[in-house]
């Protein structure tokens, strides 16, 4: 970071609104590893299978028609697919511990 960057008030001010932001982010996908988790241990314990694809089609479809903007329909699914990925890698690694 510059020295100007540094000084520029505007700057700072939406730097620390997207650092809220991210933070905001980062304590919902903490919060739905914990939802996956339970959600993994009851399929577990009554022999229901983890992966459900027709509801990851569901979900895309349904983020898709709630999506305004700006993020694209493309953007939208790489996110998803993306936050799909990582939930099951991160329940799967508390679930193997």
């Amino acid at each position: 970071m510059t020295d100007t960057t540094n000084r520029d008030h505007v700057i700072r001010q939406m730097r620390d609104a997207i650092l809220d932001n991210d933070l905001a982010i980062v304590k919902l996908v903490n919060k739905r590893l914990s939802l996956v988790a339970k959600l993994r241990d009851y399929k577990a314990e009554h022999d229901m299978p983890f992966l459900d694809t027709e509801r990851e089609a569901w979900m895309h479809r349904y983020h898709r028609s709630a999506n305004s903007g700006p993020l694209t329909a493309e953007g939208l699914s790489d996110l998803l697919n993306h936050l799909l990925d990582l939930t099951k890698t991160e329940t799967r690694a508390r679930s193997d511990a």
